[in-house]
């Protein structure tokens, strides 16, 4: 599997694997299920590997590390981010977390962007991985938090990367201006933007994407099926986008999209997985995964080999912008 690599000097594969479903995201996944996917995705050369505490209250990270231990520290990068602290609850025994994750709250989680929470975040974050480094570390999700994000969480991260316990620094978000601020105030190194930079829109032309490529910031492509609505040959009647119903103007852009699909004998997610790695920024697309199958599945995705002619009769008809 080929890989793009960041000015830190990490290599990512173009392919990613989002451990989001490893925290037991929407249901319950077995251990056995969680590692063999992590088994099958490195045996598919996969060596990028993205979590976060927030994911499950730290059993996404506590899984991924049981799967990577024992394998060459050199050879894979791995990334989690910070901003969420995980806490003792206080909930009543039986609780169950009320955040997308089926697991139970004996934790919960607190946001804290401030040079402490960053460094705690950290410190917690590599107990629960029992590994000895992170290669990325990211701001999650701080849109609320902006002033102390700039002021004390960017800065910590510098910090955390100078003494070397991180390799590389930067934010995770669902939208693109934010984060385009972090390039252009300060010395970060990755943005995973989720869902701006996709087949269906790309906002990010806008604003971020033109800068990262100017700063020599790499983008990590995330939520590369808008949280559902690519992720079929047709996108259903009732598809979801962006965590809601799809608009009627957005579902008959999906399916003319599926249109042109079709006509070269290509499908909807086999498209959105090969077109964020057109923009030279972007040096990785991470797709969640839980079970083998899965994996096996978004390998064969990554693999089909898309002729320019497809991209140019998407532009020719308006139905993507040029890079």
């Amino acid at each position: 599997m080929l890989s793009r690599t960041l000015r830190s000097g990490a290599a990512l594969t173009e392919l990613g694997f989002g451990a989001a479903q490893l925290g037991n995201l929407y249901r319950p996944t077995g251990d056995e299920e969680a590692r063999a996917a992590v088994d099958a995705a490195w045996d598919a050369g996969i060596r990028y590997f993205d979590t976060a505490p927030h994911y499950g209250l730290g059993l996404s990270e506590r899984r991924l590390g049981d799967a990577l231990r024992d394998r060459p520290r050199d050879e894979f990068v791995l990334s989690t981010k910070v901003g969420r602290l995980l806490v003792p609850s206080g909930y009543p025994e039986g609780t169950m977390d009320d955040g997308g994750f089926a697991v139970p709250a004996t934790l919960r989680r607190e946001w804290d962007f401030s040079r402490d929470g960053v460094r705690r975040s950290v410190e917690a974050s590599l107990e629960r991985l029992g590994l000895d480094r992170i290669d990325i570390a990211y701001l999650h999700d701080p849109d609320d938090h902006g002033e102390q994000a700039h002021a004390e969480a960017i800065p910590a991260l510098v910090e955390l990367r100078d003494e070397g316990v991180v390799g590389a620094i930067g934010a995770g978000m669902n939208q693109s201006a934010m984060p385009a601020e972090f390039v252009a105030r300060h010395d970060v190194d990755v943005i995973m933007l989720a869902g701006r930079y996709t087949l269906l829109e790309q906002g990010a032309l806008d604003d971020l994407l033109p800068l990262a490529l100017e700063r020599g910031v790499g983008i990590v492509a995330a939520a590369v099926y808008n949280s559902g609505l690519l992720s079929k040959p047709r996108p259903a009647a009732d598809a979801t986008y962006d965590y809601g119903p799809a608009p009627a103007d957005v579902l008959a852009r999906a399916n003319a999209i599926a249109d042109v699909c079709e006509e070269f004998g290509l499908s909807l997610p086999d498209a959105a997985v090969a077109f964020p790695l057109r923009h030279p920024a972007v040096v990785s697309v991470v797709v969640g995964m839980r079970t083998a199958d899965q994996v096996a599945g978004t390998v064969d995705r990554y693999g089909v080999a898309i002729p320019e002619e497809f991209w140019l009769a998407l532009s020719e008809r308006g139905l993507v912008r040029d890079a």
